[in-house]
């Protein structure tokens, strides 16, 4: 058994002033894995003055310097990539296809704000006046415990491009991923104070980071709830946010697609992460008169897809972060069963063979209507809607009919149609054709998705504040 009892304050691992203490229960066999002493206020306090003592030098950074940081995280971090990796397998249960791809999605993550850095200017003529873009100052960066690191990388990467010093609050049930990482930093050599780890408590540490007067900005990724509690403590001290936060993505599957292709690749898409993902495809609109040819594709695509032990490569469902989790899942099952849905595939219960973990049966309901709750609220597993849709302005207007607007996406064997379409879904990024990414291209939400923008040049904006200097 692991224990985590240290915490990354001012380039040094030292003894937290907390002394409470968190068992971490391993979701594939359920059984005791890890003890973590949790930091306190006072924990956040020590690092928030670090990262405010390390900004008054680090702001005044050149823009080589900071790449050169950048370069030395990467290339720890590449040093490090299997074992990112595989602590994410065995402490959050994620596949180990899926977190191969995020420990690359990290390394990415660098690479590509370098190759932003370089091109950013910081200074600019607009009008007649001179802008200057100087770093908001200290950022409380606070994540959850799905793709953990992964965040913590795209964060931190563009907090230290754009001359910030971090405060991280990492989910306290990610606490050995936040200690390999936690090291990859402290290996690249960054000067003390520049970014701090302080694993807690969301009602302790971060809500220190939420009210005190020492954080500039809040750069959180999470539920639309706890988004909702950050945002209105932020505003008292006026600190700037960005917040992604929920989702409940559409995929739109026009009719003119090859549905033995499009409909296995929405499954997966909706089974991102085992379904613990914020951009999982997990509504799947398609018409009406192909709805029978869907349901059975899917039900054999499902049925061919593995759920188990997340460390074999070709699982595609390992089991849920907690048992709190999958009992959340439960519930919703329960729920699409009672709203009439139709039950494809699933249902209630845990697979057979696989009792001692939090895992979920890989779940299809199919003639959904929008306006359940299982269509209309984020489950966070494996479980997916399918809903018949009438024409092409009816599957728009049942996409947009959520109170999310984080991701979609589109399938169709024309280019411009599916442009088109895309183009009237009010998410913040829509895919076309496939489960896409760009680590350059900004990510965000609409609507109850939350604020603000990640990755590239738009997510470096968000770290800095613009001064115009009139002459």
């Amino acid at each position: 058994m692991k224990v985590i009892n240290k915490i990354y304050i001012n380039g040094e691992f030292i003894t937290p002033n907390g002394t409470e203490i968190l068992e971490l229960i391993n979701p594939t066999s359920g059984q005791k894995m890890a003890e973590v002493t949790l930091a306190d206020k006072v924990d956040t306090q020590n690092a928030i003055h670090a990262a405010r003592m390390a900004f008054k030098t680090f702001s005044k950074s050149t823009k080589d310097e900071r790449i050169t940081l950048l370069e030395k995280i990467r290339s720890v971090i590449i040093k490090r990539q299997k074992d990112l990796t595989d602590v994410m397998v065995e402490e959050y249960g994620g596949t180990y296809q899926f977190c191969s791809m995020v420990s690359q999605f990290a390394i990415d993550d660098f690479t590509a704000m370098i190759e932003t850095l370089k091109n950013f200017d910081f200074e600019r003529t607009i009008g007649h006046s001179k802008l200057r873009l100087q770093p908001k100052g200290v950022v409380g960066i606070i994540i959850p415990w799905n793709m953990s690191n992964g965040f913590i990388c795209t964060k931190l990467s563009t907090a230290i491009a754009a001359g910030c010093t971090a405060v991280v609050k990492p989910s306290e049930m990610s606490a050995q991923q936040t200690q390999i990482i936690a090291e990859c930093f402290h290996e690249a050599g960054l000067p003390k104070g520049i970014v701090n780890f302080v694993t807690g408590m969301g009602d302790v540490v971060g809500a220190e980071i939420t009210r005190n007067p020492g954080i500039d900005k809040i750069a959180f990724t999470g539920s639309t709830a706890v988004g909702k509690i950050i945002a209105k403590g932020a505003v008292d001290t006026m600190k700037r946010v960005t917040l992604e936060l929920g989702g409940k993505s559409p995929n739109i599957i026009l009719d003119d697609v090859d549905l033995e292709t499009a409909i296995p690749t929405a499954i997966m898409g909706a089974f991102l992460n085992s379904g613990q993902a914020c951009a999982a495809a997990t509504r799947l609109l398609v018409p009406y008169d192909k709805l029978e040819q869907v349901n059975v594709i899917a039900k054999n695509t499902v049925e061919k897809t593995k759920v188990g032990d997340p460390k074999n490569e070709d699982t595609g469902i390992g089991p849920m972060v907690s048992k709190k989790q999958f009992e959340r899942v439960q519930e919703y099952i329960k729920i699409g069963l009672e709203e009439g849905a139709t039950l494809l595939v699933g249902g209630p219960g845990k697979p057979e063979g696989l009792e001692a973990g939090n895992f979920v049966k890989a779940t299809v309901f199919t003639n959904v209507k929008n306006s359940m709750r299982i269509a209309q609220e984020e489950i966070f597993g494996p479980v997916l809607s399918i809903i018949p849709y009438k024409d092409e302005e009816d599957a728009i207007a049942i996409a947009n009919d959520t109170a999310y607007g984080l991701c979609a996406y589109v399938s169709s064997s024309d280019q411009e149609r599916a442009y088109r379409v895309a183009a009237e879904i009010d998410a913040g990024r829509v895919c076309i054709n496939g489960i896409l990414h760009d680590s350059k291209a900004p990510f965000g939400g609409f609507k109850q998705s939350g604020i603000g923008r990640e990755y590239g040049e738009f997510g470096l904006e968000e770290y800095l504040e613009p001064k115009a200097i009139l002459e």
